[in-house]
């Protein structure tokens, strides 16, 4: 199943007007929370001293903007799993390019609400975090394409695990595992820290080149010492995290379609009558 013009366009419609509702009343104050207290914990540690001259504050903010991309899949799975369960999906099933345009409309709305965070992590961070380096040549392109294949790579993936899924406690079990990815995928802190064993599966998915590659465009070329190999790895950073976009662009579409055709009224009832049984 490709995406087609007009399932792209259909798609933007939807992710727009799902990023107002998103940006809008009661919820903008949500959506600015995690943001703003990850800037106000950077802004705390900012005098903490970690050798060779360098704070904190200057490795943990590269770690939270990837963090942030990363947690695009997150998302990603709580979404599905929520369109799922009120009958979104199934609406989108019965419309012509409806899956497609539904899956290039949560890229849209969960990529613009994670650039929204960036920006209000790194903007007023570049002020007070010393120690980076985006003078380099190349600095802020390698940003942008860091950022984009991170975006595609784990918002497809998170498509693919939301699927497996068809209520929102069973995207909370999913969760555990993503959020467990995370942790050992060095977005904090070099991988060469962890054991070997877990060093090489961090590095089978992308979470890992992600958090590698917003080093590599924050950080100067001397930081790239505590990296494996002492260096920031940027062709296999680019390799890695094209490959899993490029994979999920062409396997997220086939499993929602797969997903989609099982749905029904009947079975969108019977999980709205078990949600409102745990809520009672």
């Amino acid at each position: 199943m490709s995406i087609t013009a007009t399932g792209a366009r259909a798609g933007l419609s939807r992710g727009l007007t799902e990023l107002r509702l998103a940006f809008s009343g009661a919820e903008l104050v949500g959506q600015l929370l995690w943001p703003v207290a990850t800037l106000v914990a950077v802004f705390l540690v900012r005098d903490v001293p970690v050798g060779d001259g360098y704070t904190l504050d200057t490795f943990i903010l590269p770690g939270a903007l990837g963090m942030f991309v990363a947690l695009g899949m997150l998302l990603v799975v709580q979404q599905l799993a929520a369109d799922r369960e009120d009958g979104s999906l199934l609406r989108a099933k019965i419309t012509p390019d409806g899956i497609p345009a539904y899956l290039v409309g949560k890229l849209v709305q969960i990529s613009t609400t994670v650039l929204a965070y960036l920006a209000i992590v790194l903007l007023p961070g570049l002020s007070f975090v010393d120690g980076l380096d985006l003078g380099r040549p190349g600095s802020w392109l390698t940003f942008a394409w860091v950022v984009l294949l991170g975006l595609v790579a784990t918002q497809t993936v998170g498509a693919v695990l939301g699927s497996l899924v068809a209520s929102s406690r069973g995207a909370g079990y999913v969760s555990l595992p993503i959020l467990g990815l995370i942790a050992i995928s060095g977005i904090f802190a070099p991988i060469t820290a962890l054991p070997a064993w877990l060093a090489w599966i961090a590095q089978a998915f992308p979470v890992y080149w992600l958090g590698l590659g917003m080093r590599s465009a924050l950080l100067p070329d001397s930081a790239a010492v505590v990296e494996i190999g002492a260096s920031w790895r940027t062709v296999e950073t680019a390799l890695v995290l094209g490959a899993w976009a490029i994979a999920g662009l062409i396997v997220a579409p086939l499993v929602l379609r797969r997903m989609a055709r099982k749905e029904s009224g009947s079975r969108v009832a019977a999980r709205r009558e078990r949600a409102l049984q745990r809520v009672g």
